[in-house]
């Protein structure tokens, strides 16, 4: 029995197993953002668009929540790698 306003537990436990998988998608694109010794920007912004794809597959709707939590994580690695300005980085959509 649930309480008035509660979520079920199965549907709690979904929500964090989702969370949880965005996550470890986000961590190992900054890994590769970071690490990938051949990875040009193109293929870069490739990436940070396939995180994107499969994160908002678990979360639909949810393409601000996504522009707050890791475009800026993965969008710093990025100038950081390539040398790139926040004025250029501004550009990037």
């Amino acid at each position: 029995m649930n309480l008035p306003g509660s979520e079920p537990r199965e549907a709690v436990e979904d929500e964090a197993r989702r969370a949880r998988q965005s996550q470890r998608v986000a961590d190992l694109t900054c890994a590769l953002l970071s690490h990938a010794p051949q990875l040009g920007l193109g293929e870069a912004l490739l990436h940070m668009a396939e995180a994107r794809r499969v994160v908002l597959g678990l979360f639909p709707g949810q393409d601000e929540t996504f522009d707050l939590l890791y475009r800026p994580r993965f969008l710093r690695i990025l100038m950081e790698r390539f040398g790139i300005s926040e004025d250029e980085i501004q550009r990037i959509r």
